[in-house]
């Protein structure tokens, strides 16, 4: 049985999870396949980040491209910043940091197409990265430092009365970055569409209205505008912010700070 994605009919639906394509095939007592919008525009994501780095390839040519010139410069931003925050071992981690800030930034500007799916504002997939990372980065501060690596949850000159209260304080305070990281995304990618979306309809109502009254919703409009702007800025923003605090996190676990 094959179920097909009915066209869209509000841009809120693209907060919604629903199957493209399924097969639902009696084998193995119940199998499901499905292809979700989510892994649909995870792929174009994907092709649009390699796509981007191979059209601005310019190791050919003498004169540089603006496409090669862009991702240069982001390149030396992602690098400063990350040479900055976790120190010598920087250039270890900078290919991770680097494909994860052009994964969210590419999954945040998709979204600000009308009737997209915005992968970016899907729990499942924020959260997802988010716990990945905490994970990652737990595992890597384990091989590294070993036992000692629990001393994290005792600060430095702390009395002894207080080492179970300050232990369960710091303890909770290292397990929410599990999910911080990703709620961070999550609500600010969320919270712009929903306001675009209420201003849009509300514009739309007044565009519908008398010559006057359309007239005088030019202002208004010029000010979704100015909206529309800045949520493509948060985009921009927002990506640097989870990339800079995913380097804050190595950082932690490479130094125990």
């Amino acid at each position: 049985m094959i179920n097909t994605l009915i066209m869209i009919n509000s841009p809120l639906e693209q907060f919604e999870v629903t199957s493209l394509i399924g097969i639902n095939a009696p084998i193995l007592g119940y199998l499901n396949l499905s292809i979700t919008n989510i892994a649909l525009y995870s792929i174009l994501v994907l092709v649009l980040v390699i796509g981007l780095h191979v059209l601005a390839n310019n190791d050919s040519k003498l004169v540089p491209s603006k496409g090669s010139i862009a991702l240069e410069s982001s390149f030396a931003s992602l690098s400063s910043m990350v040479r900055e925050q976790i120190g010598a071992s920087n250039e270890r981690y900078l290919p991770f940091i680097y494909s994860l800030f052009f994964y969210v930034l590419i999954g945040n500007l998709i979204g600000n197409v009308p009737y997209s799916y915005a992968i970016t504002s899907s729990a499942i997939v924020c959260l997802g990265l988010s716990f990945t990372i905490f994970i990652g980065v737990t595992i890597l501060a384990l091989s590294k430092h070993g036992v000692k690596f629990f001393s994290y949850f005792i600060p430095a000159g702390t009395p002894l009365a207080l080492v179970p209260l300050l232990v369960l304080i710091e303890l909770v305070s290292y397990l929410a970055r599990a999910a911080s990281l990703g709620v961070r995304l999550f609500s600010n990618i969320v919270a712009g569409h929903t306001l675009l979306k209420i201003l849009s309809t509300f514009l739309y109502q007044l565009f519908s209205g008398s010559l006057i009254v359309a007239a005088l919703t030019l202002i208004p409009f010029a000010i979704f505008l100015g909206l529309i702007g800045l949520e493509l800025a948060v985009s921009l923003i927002q990506s640097f912010v989870f990339c800079l605090l995913v380097s804050s996190y190595l950082k932690d676990a490479i130094d125990l700070h």
